[in-house]
């Protein structure tokens, strides 16, 4: 079935299955690879994006539920003036290690910022809450939010 998609600001047709997980839409037909793949069963954040600027694990989430929603990769989440303060913060803060859960985590830091721009620990930390960093950078990831918040300077 073909499923026409706004993603990243463009529009898109994917000829898929209905039940077919948006992550591999994104990857497999649109060639989007930034979104990556942990778990398969959204508790690692890895596969984040955004649907209509509501972060949501692609990993389980079938292409027959996006609907009109408009679709945020990270390929796309810096053409937005917050999602390139976070990107910004996080190449000043040098917050990635190995890297592969920071598209996840740059996803899910941009739609806290997006509601809430000058977050308290306590909103980090339950925004972030679900996107694990097998490198064990969270104190990056916070200070980066932090920098890209305007509250601390990296």
């Amino acid at each position: 079935m073909a499923f026409n998609l706004t993603v990243n600001g463009e529009s898109r047709i994917a000829d898929v299955d209905g039940d077919t997980p948006l992550l591999w839409v994104l990857r497999d037909t649109l060639g989007l690879v930034g979104t990556k793949y942990g778990c398969g069963a959204a508790l690692c954040g890895a596969c984040t994006v955004h649907l209509d600027g509501v972060p949501v694990r692609a990993c389980v989430t079938p292409i027959s539920g996006v609907g009109e929603q408009k679709v945020t990769t990270i390929e796309g989440v810096g053409k937005t003036t917050v999602g390139a303060k976070v990107q910004a913060a996080w190449k000043a803060v040098d917050t990635p290690q190995c890297g592969y859960c920071q598209a996840g985590q740059i996803m899910s830091a941009t739609a806290l910022l997006a509601t809430t721009p000058k977050p308290t620990d306590e909103e980090i930390d339950a925004a972030m809450n679900g996107n694990l960093c097998r490198c064990a950078t969270y104190i990056r990831i916070k200070k980066a939010i932090k920098v890209a918040a305007g509250l601390e300077k990296a």
